[in-house]
Order: C-alpha cells, then structure tokens, then sequence
C-alpha cells in the first residue's frame, strides 16, 4: 500500500459567493443536502463558516455554532473528488481551533450510524458517544437516529 501525502490546504472565512459551490458539494454529497439557503442564514446569523482550500478550488467547508462556551459542528464536508487525502482530518482540526478561539469548552456533534467513516474520524480525533437522538436525520426509508458526540477541547 503506498501512502498518499496530502496536498497544502488553507482555510477561510465563507463568503456570500461561494455559498453556490458549497451547496452543489453538499448535494453531491448527501441525500438530504442542506440548501443554499440554509448556508446563506448561516452567514446572516454569524455562525463560524470556514472553507477548506486545495489548489485553487474549494475542497470542503465547515459549519459551527459557538455560545456559552460551547460548540456544535452543525456540518462539514469534503467533497467527493477530495476524499482519502486527509484533508477531512486537517479541516476538523481547523474547525475544533476556531471553536478553542471562539471560547468553547467542549465541542458537540451528531453523525448518522450509517456513516461509519465519519464516526471513525471522529473518534480518533477523540470524541466520545454521549447519546442517541431518536429519528433525527431524514432517511430513504423513514428516519435515521443520529450518534451525538462530544469532545472536550484542552487548552491549545
């Protein structure tokens, strides 16, 4: 097997003009995207909207909701053509150093079961099951319970 190095990558703060490309990752992503619209409100309302940058194109993003000194990953993605580089890993660090700045104690999250190479990704980033929450997610055939997880975030 041989190792593939991962490219350079570099976040930013989302803007209103990549909200178009975003979406069109998270519908070629998941069979219950979130909408443009839906990632536009979270500009309006101020939640902490990064996108991930490799060679010149957006390569992922991520959504975070910080308040009380708390944080919720509320999404994040890589998109398909980016997947298995390492670049998921290097952006949830990012977004676990921007939930630290923005004061957060502890970061929470929700993964379908259904997703066990996010779950795996999760964990080893040390997050830890807390709970369940019945039918959360939309699914094919019903609704999905969603995993909550939680991190506790040590002083960088």
């Amino acid at each position: 097997m041989v190792a593939v190095a991962r490219p350079h990558a570099e976040i930013r703060a989302m803007r209103r003009d990549d909200v178009p490309i975003v979406a069109a990752m998270e519908a070629a992503s998941y069979d219950f995207p979130w909408t443009a619209g839906i990632f536009s409100d979270c500009l309006k309302a101020g939640h902490p909207s990064w996108v991930m940058w490799v060679e010149g194109v957006i390569a992922g993003y991520g959504v975070l909701s910080v308040a009380a000194g708390e944080a919720h990953i509320l999404n994040v993605c890589v998109g398909p053509d980016h997947r298995g580089l390492g670049l998921g890993r290097f952006l949830f660090r990012r977004l676990l150093d921007i939930a630290r700045w923005n004061g957060a104690g502890r970061v929470f999250l929700e993964v379908r079961p259904s997703n066990p190479v996010a779950q795996s990704l999760y964990r080893s980033i040390g997050f830890e099951e807390i709970g369940r929450r019945p039918k959360y997610y939309p699914a094919k055939e019903g609704r999905e319970d969603a995993i909550v997880m939680a991190l506790d975030l040590s002083p960088a």
